[in-house]
């Protein structure tokens, strides 16, 4: 098992680059119950770091699949409200948001679909207006991940669990930086990085974005007003912190109504406990018009039925294919990293952040200035060292942004 003092570091910089807590800020976590001693480290240091109160919500792979197989329809779509004003007291009284993701991609991979579905669309229907603190960067929030058994076997498959476990605690460690002599210096020259990359895009203000790739040919437009942004973050209070560790992308909004083509997957999806593997989708106007997947196509249909903002996309982001996730080696099965390793483009809610003066504006004037809103927010990846991407200005130039699945542009400032 990898050493209590690398957990220990890995705890810090979840707190000091992740969310950044402050002191006498409460911090709200939700973890997995095999994850126990990790999380007790960071509790341990978020009280030493001068937190006024730390709450964990504990969630469980077995007590989920449980649920799923025996409870009746209207238990698994009620999300009780005890729990919504819960988690939205936290968000006003400005609490840190940790979450620890490492759930098992195979869990829900026997429950229909349907079920699934429903239970998803009625769990962000009763969160709509929590999401808006963390969407809106009102709050500080962080994503990390540490290894539990099924999704660790998942990776390595031919290892025993406990092995699985150290070898992804492994990768993990040196994706996150954990392994430098100081992690959290590390995560600012790499924020530095990404901030250079997003000030060149910002520069060149493109309007539209042609992907080319086997499976993909599709061409994106911008809309006006739309910000690239990438690494660090900060909220309305001006406190800095880091959304996704690990994080290689700048990322941007597609418009609503000016996507059109065809684009294929390049690494599975998993979504809500099973995986979609395969696939494509054919654009028409900003919406989907076709779909189609070699592994779990009703899956995606029910995805793509959330609602209508659901077949449309709310995020376009650029990921160099030597990205330390992509020269790993390994699939992932989880978005966080799946998404570092890749160029990525997301179904759903746009982050009004993408968008000058989006974070103030209302449904109405987001939806005109081509925002999307929906329930949901679902990454894939359409990356590899085959994709090239051109982007074209106001004033109808084109040139080439990616060629081979890396950088054509000088993003690195030299």
């Amino acid at each position: 098992m990898v050493s209590k003092q690398t957990q220990e570091k890995y705890a810090e910089l979840a707190l000091r680059t992740g969310v950044n807590l402050q002191k006498n800020q409460a911090l709200m976590i939700n973890a997995p119950i095999e994850g126990a001693d990790f999380t007790k480290i960071v509790v341990r240091k978020a009280y030493e770091m001068g937190a006024k109160n730390v709450h964990i919500n504990w969630g469980d792979d077995e007590l989920t699949l449980l649920k799923y197989e025996n409870a009746p329809d209207e238990v698994i779509t009620d999300t009780p409200e005890w729990r919504v004003k819960m988690l939205e007291s936290f968000a006003e009284d400005g609490a840190a948001i940790l979450n620890i993701r490492s759930t098992n991609p195979d869990l829900l991979k026997d429950i229909d679909p349907s079920r699934v579905a429903a239970a998803n669309k009625s769990g962000a229907e009763a969160m709509k207006n929590f999401r808006q603190y963390t969407m809106n960067d009102r709050i500080p929030w962080s994503i990390i991940s540490i290894p539990t058994g099924d999704w660790s076997q998942k990776i390595f498959p031919g290892k025993s669990r406990e092995d699985a476990i150290e070898s992804l605690w492994e990768a993990i460690v040196k994706i996150v930086r954990v392994d430098q002599e100081n992690p959290v210096a590390a995560w600012e020259a790499h924020n530095a990085t990404l901030k250079t990359a997003r000030e060149v895009l910002n520069e060149r203000n493109y309007k539209k974005l042609i992907f080319k790739a086997p499976g993909t040919d599709l061409e994106m437009e911008l809309p006006d007003g739309h910000i690239w942004k990438g690494g660090s973050a900060e909220t309305e209070g001006g406190v800095t912190f880091n959304p996704n560790m690990p994080t290689e992308e700048v990322f941007s909004l597609p418009h609503k109504y000016g996507v059109n083509g065809t684009v294929s997957s390049t690494k599975p999806l998993n979504y809500g406990g099973s995986l979609i593997d395969n696939f494509s989708l054919t654009f028409k106007d900003g919406q989907v018009v076709d779909f189609k997947a070699e592994q779990g196509e009703n899956t995606l249909k029910h995805l793509l039925d959330t609602d209508e903002g659901a077949r449309r996309l709310g995020e376009v982001a650029l990921v160099p294919h030597e990205s330390p996730v992509s020269q790993s080696g390994l699939i992932f099965y989880n978005t966080l990293f799946d998404e570092n390793a890749s160029c990525h483009i997301a179904l759903g809610k746009a982050y009004p952040t993408n968008l000058e003066g989006g974070s103030a504006m209302n449904e109405e004037q987001l939806d005109k200035h081509g925002v999307n809103d929906s329930l949901t927010h679902v990454d894939f990846m359409i990356g590899s060292e085959e994709l090239d991407i051109d982007g074209v200005k106001a004033d109808g130039t084109t040139e080439a942004v990616f060629r081979n699945g890396t950088w054509a542009l000088n993003v690195k400032g030299e």
